[in-house]
């Protein structure tokens, strides 16, 4: 097969929707080899987490070709991109992220989508209008022309019925894996060297994502200040939330106990996770939760928010609270930090669920579903 790939974010974007965009790439060039692998971009630019892409074999890469569509590339990505595909013999066309290009289903190209979540619909509050907007009508076209639909987890395969009306039949849920950089058990001495860059607490518990009103970091720092022995890491960054948390920690003195970090390699966040005491996720609502899954790898007890889909990637054994619960999240954090059975279930139990997750396992899923198109 020649397989196509909308690579904008693979390239651009070093969080949630790139790091998909890679590990499915990667994993793909890895296990069936024998396959071509076309990437498209509207800019080749270095990444370091594209190293894989360095053994050329069965990569390509495609940038646009002339003035306009160099100038406007997003014109070329939505409009013009279906040509190139057509001119390079691709016979699988897969958007990473929401996105077909419009009038591949005119073409003998087959099309997947992969859809993460539709939170632009359940929460609009959280987006401006026109990001809104925009993206919706392009998830709403990308599910109504591809062949097949890939929702990340069950609870988006629901949300992809109930709100665009899609056939369950047409919708297949593939799980999103995670880098391999926390799938291997990091070295002592690059964890020593990492906790001495960062300054790192000897013990500490872990918060990683955008910094934003969704994912709920605030009362995560509210049940910190109700635990004064405690200290917290944070991997991620953000804007006007942001600056409230960092009001918050200002105003409560909190400074000395919240350590925030941004611009990590993976194998550094690997190196962070796999020292953490337990990694809290209070967001309201995820597509999939990818840190939950992370932390698993990583032999780290985890405690994100019922409901919703973060059981999937969490399984069995995670602790669920009620993320506006700072009570019931205090509770949770003393008996796993203190009751070492519990905690050593919860990473055994956590490890053997992630292996659900593995790449061999996620890259056989995509395979066979292109194949059955």
């Amino acid at each position: 097969m020649k397989i196509g790939f909308d690579a904008k974010r693979a390239f651009f974007n070093n969080t949630g929707l790139g790091n998909y965009s890679r590990d499915t790439i990667r994993i793909l060039g890895q296990y069936f080899s024998h396959n071509e692998y076309h990437l498209y971009t509207p800019k080749e630019i270095e990444n370091e987490r594209l190293s894989f892409l360095k053994n050329r074999n069965h990569y390509y890469i495609h940038s646009p070709l002339g003035f306009f569509n160099q100038k406007f590339s997003s014109v070329w990505r939505t409009l013009r991109l279906k040509n190139d595909l057509v001119r390079d013999g691709v016979s699988h066309f897969h958007g990473l992220s929401h996105e077909l290009p419009y009038g591949i289903d005119k073409t003998e190209i087959k099309t997947v989508v992969s859809i993460h979540d539709l939170i632009a619909i359940r929460y609009p509050q959280y987006f401006k209008k026109a990001d809104r907007v925009s993206y919706v009508k392009k998830s709403q076209y990308a599910c109504e022309i591809a062949d097949k639909i890939i929702a990340v987890s069950q609870q988006t395969k629901e949300d992809i019925i109930r709100f665009f009306n899609i056939s369950e039949d047409k919708i297949e849920v593939v799980y999103q894996g995670c880098n391999k950089a926390f799938q291997e058990e990091q070295e002592d001495d690059f964890k020593v060297e990492i906790s001495t860059k960062y300054k790192l607490p000897k013990k500490y518990l872990l918060y990683v994502g955008t910094i934003e009103e969704r994912k709920n970091l605030l009362s995560l720092l509210k049940c910190l200040k109700e635990l004064p022995n405690y200290q917290l890491v944070v991997i991620g960054n953000g804007k006007k939330y942001k600056t409230k948390c960092l009001d918050f920690i200002q105003t409560h003195k909190m400074n000395n106990r919240v350590l925030m970090l941004t611009n990590l390699s993976l194998k550094e966040m690997a190196a962070i996770y796999q020292q953490a005491e337990i990694m809290i996720y209070p967001s309201f609502f995820e597509g999939f939760g990818i840190p939950i899954l992370e932390s698993l790898f990583c032999g780290v007890p985890v405690i994100t928010s019922q409901g919703g889909c973060f059981s999937e990637p969490g399984g069995a054994h995670s602790s669920y609270i009620n993320p506006n619960d700072i009570e019931q999240m205090k509770n949770e954090i003393l008996d796993i930090s203190t009751n070492k059975l519990r905690r050593k279930k919860m990473i055994e139990e956590g490890k053997k669920h992630a292996q659900n997750f593995t790449d061999d396992k996620i890259a056989k899923r995509l395979i066979n579903l292109y194949q059955t198109i």
